[in-house]
């Protein structure tokens, strides 16, 4: 385990003074209740690190765009702190292959679920904070906080479908429709295309292992030929 943490220390570019406090952030539940009273789950972690990431988020936003109103700002934040960016800033230092689990969560597939990678990467903040103080866990932070801000909140964390949309409901009239064009290989291992079209028209096309994958690519490129940067 010490090469591990040694492994994520240089990932998160932080070391330790007292390693108890990465140990248990990397402690899910099923662990701590396997090993009893050795071992105290990250929860108590998570729910401090979810304040530390808050504050650290808003001073970001609140300091570097001046011009935003309040409702912009919080609806910002939102996006920089759900747990659909915190899973994705998390895969970013593969926290995963760090995960304590138990028996049973370890193989239901613990180790990529999305809820528990989330938890364990606000787990780590509150860690980094209690160790090391407010300013190394912004620091921290501010590693996975993008510098400019995209006018669509969904680019920031790679929801095509959801961005697309969003520029589609300017022009209410407007209708978006995901079509499954074919798919093909074995069960276990199949390819789907998939074409987005607006009002009937072909926008993009994208492919991939799922349809929601193939989905999310033919949004991508739809937002592409409009001129996104994605």
């Amino acid at each position: 385990m010490e090469t591990d943490i040694t492994k994520l220390e240089s990932r998160i570019q932080y070391t330790f003074r007292n390693r108890e406090l990465i140990y248990e952030a990397l402690s899910h539940s099923s662990y701590a209740n396997e090993k009893k009273k050795q071992r105290s789950s990250n929860e108590r972690l998570e729910f401090l690190g979810d304040s530390v990431l808050s504050v650290v988020v808003s001073q970001q936003l609140f300091e570097h765009y001046p011009d935003l109103p309040e409702g912009e700002l919080t609806r910002i934040r939102a996006a920089l702190v759900c747990e659909k960016s915190l899973h994705r800033f998390a895969l970013q230092i593969g926290l995963g292959e760090f995960l304590l689990l138990g028996k049973g969560e370890e193989h239901t597939g613990g180790r990529e679920r999305p809820s528990i990678l989330a938890d364990a990467f606000e787990a780590v903040i509150a860690a980094v904070y209690l160790d090391g103080g407010l300013e190394a866990a912004r620091t921290h932070i501010l590693h996975f906080i993008p510098e400019t801000i995209p006018e669509n909140h969904s680019l920031l964390f790679g929801d095509y479908k959801t961005a697309l949309q969003e520029v589609i409901q300017k022009n209410p009239e407007e209708r978006v429709e995901y079509l499954l064009i074919s798919e093909s290989g074995p069960d276990h291992n199949k390819t789907f295309v998939v074409e987005v079209c607006l009002n009937s028209n072909v926008i993009g096309k994208g492919t991939g292992k799922s349809k929601k994958d193939a989905e999310q690519m033919a949004a991508r490129e739809a937002l592409t030929l409009m001129g996104y940067e994605v």
